[in-house]
């Protein structure tokens, strides 16, 4: 008598979200606008005669759309990502491919942006839910995938490097190392074998080294840490500026509304470097009331993950958490001068509309899950 297939077990929706998470989310949002509308300030009134041009401009292009994909993230069942993951990251590929044609945007001596008529937009952001969802929905399908190397490990390194090379050539180098080290991570978390994750490790890490050495905007970068404050003049010079604000703030801050740093010393003071603004002005005790709420987050995220039974939602969860961990550790410990500068906003926080889109929506997918864990 032949064996049937089991059927895997229909996953029953509790109806009720984790609002832990969705509070957390709902304080970094607020949070990150009210800073932004302090760090934006002066800039906005001197390039653009209105203090809150910044402001306004990511309520536009981030929060309206944020509300959008939270909303949608989570009223769209999960589950229907795993059929629908490698269509999506299939179009993610494309946006990637049309950022360099002539609806490609450069600004900053990068090419990023894609624009259509009013809107514009970076697909690198959106390639952080489309690449884990794929990933997620492909590692859940079978063990042979950890565990075969012609089947598994090769398809893997293959689809890495794809996007390692789009993402490259649009001048996104940290991008490339926290998306890799994340999916590395889904990778291990998935059941790989430990000699998978060291060879893909070793295979970025190598890809990367020789981009750096040959391009010297990317290698002056690297040893303008090495070198530290012997550069702060040139290359150093948004490290130590940095390093300045954040030891200006003491324990209790200037105030908000009162960093003197981003008034004309502080690099990107609305974007990568916002952190500096925030630590001046709130202080220690402010930092670390950010850092709680953080931490709270990515912690009930990878509890959540524990405690769901399905596989995918697990590895999707894992994933999310991971990005929203490593990215705000990669900002927050390049502005204090742990790693090299990295240009990776602070998660909810820092000035990037499609940024905060696609964070707001990965709230709503994480929301999603948790009502069925």
């Amino acid at each position: 008598m032949k064996n049937r297939a089991v059927k895997p077990k229909k996953i029953r929706r509790s109806g009720k979200a984790d609002y832990l998470i969705l509070s957390c989310i709902f304080v970094l949002t607020i949070f990150g606008l009210a800073m932004l509308a302090s760090a934006s300030s002066y800039v906005g009134k001197v390039r653009f005669g209105d203090t809150y041009f910044y402001l306004k401009h990511q309520l536009l292009s981030g929060l309206s759309f944020g509300i959008i994909g939270f909303i949608f993230g989570a009223q769209f069942y999960y589950r229907r990502y795993e059929k629908l993951a490698i269509f999506l990251l299939l179009a993610s590929i494309v946006l990637l491919v049309l950022i360099f044609t002539p609806f490609g945007l450069q600004a900053k001596g990068a090419s990023r942006w894609l624009t259509f008529g009013p809107v514009t937009f970076q697909p690198s952001e959106i390639l952080k839910i489309t690449f884990l969802a794929y990933l997620a929905a492909w590692l859940s399908r079978g063990s042979e995938r950890q565990k075969n190397f012609l089947t598994g490990f090769v398809p893997f390194l293959i689809i890495s490097i794809v996007i390692t090379g789009l993402l490259l050539a649009q001048h996104s180098t940290s991008i490339v190392a926290l998306l890799m080290a994340v999916a590395m991570i889904v990778y291990f978390v998935s059941g790989a074998k430990l000699t998978y994750i060291a060879s893909g490790t070793l295979v970025v890490i190598a890809i990367l080294s020789l981009v750096i050495y040959f391009t010297p905007y990317r290698l002056n970068r690297i040893m303008s840490f090495v070198r530290g404050e012997a550069d702060i003049q040139a290359s150093g010079f948004q490290l130590n500026q940095a390093l300045i604000a954040i030891g200006s703030g003491g324990l209790t801050g200037v105030g908000y509304g009162q960093s003197t740093s981003k008034i004309s010393y502080l690099p990107e003071s609305i974007g990568d470097s916002i952190f500096a603004v925030i630590a001046e002005e709130l202080g220690f005790i402010g930092v670390s009331l950010m850092l709680l709420v953080f931490s709270v987050l990515i912690l009930k995220i990878f509890l959540l993950a524990h405690r769901i039974r399905d596989r995918f939602g697990q590895l999707l969860l894992i994933g999310f958490g991971s990005l929203i961990g490593l990215q705000t550790f990669m900002n927050i410990a390049a502005l204090s001068g742990i790693v090299p500068l990295t240009g990776l906003p602070l998660p909810f926080i820092s000035y990037g509309g499609t940024a905060l889109a696609v964070f707001m929506t990965i709230g709503g997918i994480i929301v999603n899950i948790s009502k069925y864990s």
